[in-house]
Formats: structure tokens, sequence, C-alpha cells
């Protein structure tokens, strides 16, 4: 009798033991990152931080997934940390970045019970073929499930380009990520341009700016980078704008070695260098905050296959005015112009295609390859 009830018991703790372990391995608000560090002092950032304080806030358990290879990640390693996050308990996946377009949708038609929301992204179609008549006919499904949550980098962009030239500056540089394909820091760039030549416009000054996309693929630091920005600031370039994750340390680097500036990007970056003069962010904590909040009150469908910008009439770009270290530039004069931005007086392009051989009145754009 003593060893039956030893047994049993022995048998009870297996069971609770398993079922504990299978407790502690759901999670489920899921974030996959793009490429790049999780902690990047950028897009990843911003976005994991709105994932892990929306889970603190309302006690939900959540986890990161990182796709294998790092920046050389490919579409069926974003789907394995996808699906990971699935097989993990998630009920929610919020995923980083429009590279994750390709595997998102392949695992969002597969997983229609799973909502997912797509952080510079837009809606995502399923598509397939079937036979009509005895033909091929291509037909395309609108995934419901996923939710596209993009920001107007544009304003953020304008906003810090005008600052920069009231502060005073007049040789700029922007060093952009995604060697040219990412529409949000095409969006960053083109805004850049568009501010810098309405304060010059206004000042009757001149501008000249360094403008490229080498050496940011990865949006990594690198030695190439920095050496380029190195060659900027040693021939005159004051300040440069870094769009793109964890690129910002090279220019960081480069300007500190040089007696230059940099404005930062995405999330506030004073804090990473004495070097950053101000940030042209974006609501990716509050953004994401939100699209978990629409999940949770049942009304997901109000997002769900839909495309949702968010910008300054959304409080979701600005420039972190608590923190800049400008001198010229007031905040009054910042508060005066970012009411203009969200009030719509003020009119900023969005679509940045042909950005570096358009001809600017007062901005002379160096488009450099």
């Amino acid at each position: 009798m003593k060893r039956l009830i030893a047994l049993l018991l022995a048998v009870i703790c297996a069971v609770v033991l398993v079922a504990c372990g299978q407790r502690q391995s759901t999670f489920e608000i899921a974030f996959v990152t793009d490429i790049g560090q999780l902690m990047d002092k950028s897009f990843n950032q911003g976005t994991w931080e709105g994932v892990e304080k929306y889970a603190k806030d309302n006690k939900k358990s959540y986890k990161y997934y990182q796709p294998a290879n790092g920046s050389d990640a490919t579409d069926d390693d974003r789907y394995d940390a996808m699906k990971a996050a699935i097989d993990n308990g998630a009920k929610v996946v919020v995923c980083a970045g429009f590279m994750q377009q390709t595997a998102l949708t392949k695992i969002a038609h597969e997983n229609k019970d799973v909502s997912f929301i797509f952080i510079d992204g837009y809606p995502l179609n399923w598509k397939y073929t079937v036979q009509e008549d005895g033909k091929d006919v291509e037909k395309s499904e609108l995934l419901t499930n996923v939710a596209g949550i993009a920001f107007m980098e544009e304003q953020s962009g304008y906003l810090a380009g005008y600052a920069c030239v009231k502060e005073g500056y007049t040789k700029l540089g922007f060093s952009g990520g995604g060697g040219g394909t990412n529409p949000a820091c095409q969006r960053f760039g083109y805004g850049f341009i568009q501010g810098a030549n309405d304060a010059a416009k206004e000042d009757s000054k001149q501008i000249a700016m360094k403008y490229s996309w080498k050496y940011g693929e990865s949006f990594s630091a690198g030695a190439d980078l920095q050496t380029m920005l190195e060659g900027w600031y040693s021939t005159g370039t004051e300040v440069v704008f870094s769009c793109g994750g964890s690129m910002c340390n090279s220019a960081f680097a480069a300007a500190k070695a040089n007696n230059g500036k940099v404005v930062g990007v995405d999330v506030d970056q004073s804090g990473e260098s004495d070097t950053v003069i101000t940030s042209a962010t974006k609501g990716l904590q509050s953004g994401t905050m939100w699209a978990l909040a629409k999940f949770y009150a049942g009304k997901f469908s109000e997002i769900g296959g839909k495309g949702t910008s968010l910008g300054a009439a959304d409080d979701a770009v600005c420039l972190p005015e608590a923190t800049w270290s400008l001198k010229n530039f007031t905040v009054d004069q910042y508060k005066a112009l970012f009411a203009k931005v969200k009030a719509g007086t003020i009119t900023i392009d969005n679509n940045p295609e042909g950005a570096e051989t358009k001809t600017y009145s007062n901005v002379t754009v160096d488009f450099v390859r």
C-alpha cells in the first residue's frame, strides 16, 4: 500500500510539474523583432517598450522573439520566429518592420484565430489561384487578423529639418537605413529635406545637404558607415540625421571625433550621446499600446484588415523638447510650428519617390552613392 501511495504521489507531482512548465512557457503577447538588436536604441526598442509596458500594466504574459541569422535573416527565419510565438501560446503577435510582410502574410493566413499587429505595416492579402472554366484565376483574400500601423514619418523629419536650419546649421546630412527601400526611412528623409527647405526659404538661406543610403542596408553600425560620416563632418557637414536602428552608433562616433552633431530617430536618443541635438521621434510605444488595447477591448475588428497612419494629429510624432540641446530654435517656436503641422496648415508631401533627384528652392541635395 505504501508503495502504491508513493507511486501515485510521484505521478501527481510529475503531472503538476508538467502543467507548471506549460504555464511558464505560455506567453500571450509576443513581439517579433525586425533585423538588428532588440535594444537598438531605435525602432525595435521603441516597439518592444510598448509591448512590455502594456503587458506589465495589464498583467499579461509576454515574450520577444528574434529571427535567426540577425541582419541576414530570411523570410523563413521570420516565419519560424512567428510560429514559435504561436506555439508558445501567443494570442496577439506584434511584428516590427516592413520586411516582415512575406512571413507575416503566410502565418496570418494559417492562423486565423491569432491577431497580428504589423508595426510600420499595412493591410495584407493572401493571394491564391483557383481553376475557373479550365483556367487559372488569381484570387485575393484580405487578412482581417492583421492590423497595419504606420506613422507619418515625413512630419517628424520635417520638424527636425526645420529645427536644424532655424538653429543656424547650413550644412546638413541624412544617412538612411534599408538601402533606400524602407518606406519609413524614406519618409523621414524626404520630410527632413522639406523642413530644411521651408525654414531656409523663410530666412533667405541656402542649405547644402549630403544624402545617402550607403552602408545602411542592415540598419547596423559599421566601420564603412563611420568612415563615410567622418568624411562628411571633416569636409564641413555640421549635423547628420541618422535614420536606421543601430546605425546611430556610427553617427555618434563620427560626430564625436569631429565636433559634429546628430539628429536621432524613432525614439529620444539624447541619452545615448552628447552629440544628439534632438530626435525625430514617432509613437512606437504609444502606437503599439493603442493597438494592443484595441485587441484586449474586443475591438480588434476596428483595425484588423485596415491601415492606420498615426501622426501629429494623434500626437504620434514630435521632437522631444524637454531633452533637446537646441539654443536658437525656441520651444515656443517649435510649439507654433507643431500646431500648424497638427492642423494641416503646413503641407508636407508623404511620397518620397525621387526625393533625391528633385529640385528644391533653398536646399541643394548631394546624393552620395
